[in-house]
């Protein structure tokens, strides 16, 4: 259940962190606790309304619970709310930012980078696809069919043209079609997708890197889920293939609350060539006088932003550094192990129907049916009856033509179909498969 061994450690490090400001006078803050505990109790009414994210019978969304450490050092930090936009605001907690950034860049094999955090990948791909559009102006930002549906989304607010490009039976980039496009020219910037947001497919991005050998453009990686699964070990041949090459990129995002084990909302946008802070130059009439030194506000578009996110990160990562066959790439691991295990259980199952197998940790499957509209059907009560046996799991509609290659004897009447989808991304997901698959097993009985 919820994880409350923690809090009298919390209340310890608090102790000490104001013992750290007694030479200030006296002053206690106006606090009628009465008042606050009846609105405690309602937040606590309310919050019992929401699915059980933290517990292993979730493998639903992408809803990972952050690390003790990090509620633990973002609690702390919030005593004192720090903003990392100036070092008038956020001091010490702007130079942890750098550092933990620094240790996210490293990761991809960057020594020499620019980045930052953002509040979540949506900003942080903003932030790099405005710097292509920079770089590029009037050039084509071009990413899969796959990809996440911001980026063109963010085109349109920085009115970039935007172009969608076909994927293969494994929801990648189709290379071929990339390359036809690529001939007809005018293009800045490829995106480049390391775990797609629906099957967890990773563009393939040494061969997108041959084409950028014949042809002028930029690649930007989205990375925000499956970036830090650079670490694991045992991933088929060619996502590790794609992963082991990413230090080529220009760009890479990676989201943090996904699978860095951070609060809601934490991004990370890098740039590979520093001088891209060329473009973030800007002046401010109050903020930057109390330091010599870098303000994060200075290389960011967002002013003010949480220091407790980057408190909390730090501390994650010092707990558990980003290293492979360390601790935190062996859980990334298990999660991964149990994804594949539920994968091979469904396909053996004449129940089920399974498409591309897992590169990481998103299975996408369906219950059996001659027709796409059955399956639908089937799917969203499969959905429900987990549901009400404490098993969540997510629905997805996913294009025909992906599950065509896969699915021969199905009449696909409708051009897509409503499957189960599961994200396996606590660690303990391993050692739950067994009883996660006792609950699918009886759901058509």
């Amino acid at each position: 259940m919820l994880e409350l061994r923690s809090l009298d450690l919390l209340r310890q490090k608090l102790g000490e962190l104001n013992a750290s400001f007694a030479g200030l006078p006296p002053f206690d803050s106006a606090v009628d606790l009465n008042r606050v505990r009846e609105v405690l109790d309602e937040v606590v009414e309310r919050m019992a309304d929401n699915y059980p994210y933290f517990h292993p019978l979730y493998a639903g969304q992408m809803l990972k619970p952050p690390h003790p450490v990090a509620r633990l050092a973002y609690a702390i930090s919030m005593f004192i709310n720090p903003n990392n936009h100036a070092l008038d605001g956020g001091r010490a907690s702007s130079m942890m930012e750098k550092e933990a950034v620094a240790e996210i860049a490293k990761m991809f094999g960057w020594d020499t980078h620019l980045g930052h955090l953002a509040s979540g990948g949506t900003m942080a791909n903003l932030e790099a696809l405005w710097v292509a559009g920079c770089l590029h102006p009037g050039q084509a930002i071009l990413a899969s069919s796959q990809a996440h549906y911001t980026h063109g989304r963010i085109s349109e607010v920085l009115q970039l043209n935007f172009e969608s490009v076909p994927v293969d039976e494994r929801a990648r980039m189709d290379v071929n079609a990339l390359e036809d496009r690529l001939r007809v020219g005018n293009v800045g910037t490829v995106v480049v997708t390391a775990g797609t947001t629906s099957v967890g497919s990773f563009d393939p991005l040494p061969d997108i890197l041959a084409l950028k050998a014949k042809y002028p453009f930029r690649i930007h990686i989205d990375a925000a889920y499956g970036g830090y699964f650079k670490l694991v070990e045992g991933l088929r041949r060619d996502t590790s293939a794609a992963l082991a090459c990413t230090f080529e990129a220009d760009s890479i995002v990676v989201d943090p609350h996904k699978h860095g084990l951070q609060p809601y909302g934490c991004g990370c946008v890098l740039f590979k060539d520093p001088s891209v802070g060329i473009f973030y130059k800007h002046d401010s009439p109050y903020t930057y006088f109390s330091s010599g030194d870098l303000h994060m506000g200075e290389i960011t578009l967002e002013c003010s932003r949480a220091g407790a996110s980057a408190v909390a990160l730090w501390a994650t990562q010092k707990l558990l550094p980003l290293e492979p066959g360390g601790e935190f790439a062996s859980d990334l691991g298990k999660c991964r192990q149990a994804a594949v295990e539920f994968f091979a259980r469904l396909k053996k199952d004449d129940r089920f129907l399974t498409a591309m197998e897992p590169e990481i940790d998103i299975v996408v499957w369906a219950p059996k049916a001659k027709s796409a509209s059955q399956i639908s059907e089937l799917s969203q009560q499969h959905f429900d009856r987990a549901a009400e046996k404490n098993l969540h799991l997510a629905l997805a509609s996913v294009p025909a033509d992906l599950l065509k290659p896969y699915w021969n004897r199905v009449n696909f009447d409708q051009d897509s179909v409503l499957c189960l989808r599961s994200c396996m991304m606590k660690p303990e997901h391993k050692e739950w498969v067994g009883r996660i698959w006792k609950i699918v097993d009886g759901l058509g009985n």
